[in-house]
């Protein structure tokens, strides 16, 4: 049983149901074959009232994993995005995690997905720190794992699909048996990718450095936003392909995703990075991007959705009844 706290509704299909009514048969090409195309996005409560994180940038990037896999979603962007938003109000939340999930139902039971339905959920619950609540401050220790990342005409790895977390269980499990809290996976090539389910980011003599595509990392949201956010800060920024190597001799690291935002990470295979503690380009990192999503600073790069309509914080919404 789930300890966070769980919002009462799922939006499916373009109505909202118990979230104890949100079943798929066991059958359903989903649980085979592992057929879903998902994000997962991130409502803060800001200064302004309750808002989502880059809601349109997870949709396009949701709406392109979909493409890439010939799933053709049943719903505009638009649709999407009001039924993220609409999830949220009828649970009442002003900060949660969101996860839209695009997958293949009950139908034909081969390989072949084109004769199953394809079905459209978005559920809403409160999540806290990933990696737990000190991770934040103090970093996380982590490993390179024996498991690589997929290669190239495999799998594409710039599509969010639900059977390549397959991969990603192997990554954290190996890490968390190991007692690390997580994993970083090489490329194919044996350069770095990223870790499980977050991207990786090294600072070295004043550069931040960060994978590029071609190492099979997913198009991360935070990735991008840490990017601008550095470069606005005046850094230089790379994406380049890294050595293993450069995980033991950078200066600082981080990872940045929607659920871990910003993590620094203090150790890698048991070597301290840098001097085992957050750094400063971490810190700095860090506090900008913090303030941004707290709502502590003006929304300059028009990244946030709000809930409710503006001037209203947050209402009791009425049931809602779909036909």
């Amino acid at each position: 049983m789930a300890t966070n706290k769980i919002g009462g509704k799922i939006w499916h299909n373009g109505r909202l149901i118990p979230w104890d009514d949100a079943k798929i048969h066991v059958m359903a090409h989903v649980v085979h074959y592992g057929s879903s195309l998902f994000e997962g996005i991130r409502c803060y409560k800001t200064q302004r009232g309750p808002e989502v994180f880059r809601l349109d940038s997870h949709v396009e990037r949701l709406a392109n994993s979909c493409k890439i896999y010939r799933t053709e979603i049943p719903h505009s962007r638009e649709e999407l995005i009001e039924g993220c938003l609409e999830t949220i109000r009828v649970n009442s939340l002003e900060e949660c995690y969101i996860r839209p999930i695009v997958l293949r139902g009950y139908g034909d039971f081969g390989v072949n997905p084109l004769k199953c339905p394809v079905e459209t959920y978005i559920a809403v619950w409160e999540w806290g720190r990933y990696l737990g609540a000190e991770a934040i401050e103090k970093g996380v220790d982590v490993c390179v794992s024996t498991w690589t990342r997929m290669a190239p005409n495999t799998y594409p790895a710039m599509a969010k699909a639900g059977g390549h977390y397959m991969n990603s269980q192997l990554i954290r499990l190996e890490a968390i048996t190991n007692g690390y809290s997580e994993g970083i996976a090489l490329d194919v090539n044996g350069f770095i990718s990223e870790g499980s389910g977050e991207n990786v980011f090294l600072a070295h003599h004043g550069v931040l450095y960060t994978p590029p595509l071609v190492s099979s990392i997913l198009p991360g949201i935070t990735r991008d936003s840490v990017i601008r956010l550095a470069t606005d800060l005046g850094l230089t920024v790379q994406e380049r392909m890294l050595p293993r190597e450069m995980l033991y001799t950078a200066d600082e690291a981080f990872f940045a995703g929607t659920a871990v935002e910003i993590t620094p990470i203090r150790s890698v295979d048991k070597i301290p990075v840098g001097s085992g503690s957050r750094g400063p380009i971490t810190a700095r990192i860090q506090k900008e991007f913090f303030a941004y999503v707290e709502g502590r600073k003006d929304d300059i790069y028009k990244w946030f959705t709000a809930v409710y309509a503006p001037g209203v914080r947050s209402t009791k919404p009425k049931e809602a009844v779909r036909a």
